[in-house]
């Protein structure tokens, strides 16, 4: 199997149990602890981030593969949850991943095709956490804009 580098990025400690992630295009990002655990919540927690990765990477693809079949989608918001073991390290056991969409007439069998494909086939984070996590996902398409 070809490999391929997928860049690096650098955390640096800024004070407390703040960080600031530095991606490979100059992007930086704050990460924090709670108080509890001598943080100020000024920032993602990392297992948070894994959350965001996740949802990130599958609305990537199902956003890509709804606009090459040529659909209109006119909001689309992805909502991720996880359960995590109650002893450290806290890993996460269950995910939930929630698609919710907007547009006039966006197919069902479309919509589902393309989580079914970026599950399947595209998602990485989909594919590495899937080894430690159950994952589900549903959808749900709305008229217009999804709405709080």
């Amino acid at each position: 199997m070809a490999k391929t580098h997928a860049g690096t990025v650098q955390i640096d400690l800024q004070e407390g149990m703040r960080f600031d992630a530095i991606g490979q295009d100059g992007i930086a990002i704050a990460l924090d602890s709670d108080p509890q655990h001598g943080g100020n919540a000024e920032g993602f927690r990392p297992m948070e981030l894994l959350l965001v990765s996740l949802g990130s990477c599958a609305g990537m693809d199902v956003i890509s593969i709804l606009r090459k079949k040529r659909l209109t989608v006119t909001g689309y918001r992805v909502e991720v949850s996880g359960v995590q073991q109650q002893d450290n390290p806290h890993v996460f056991t269950e995910i939930s991943i929630r698609h919710i969409l907007a547009g006039n007439d966006l197919p069902d069998e479309a919509v589902r095709r393309a989580i079914e494909l970026s599950e399947g086939k595209y998602c990485p984070a989909y594919a590495m956490l899937s080894k430690a996590a159950s994952i589900s996902s549903s959808f749900e398409i709305q008229p217009g804009c999804p709405t709080d």
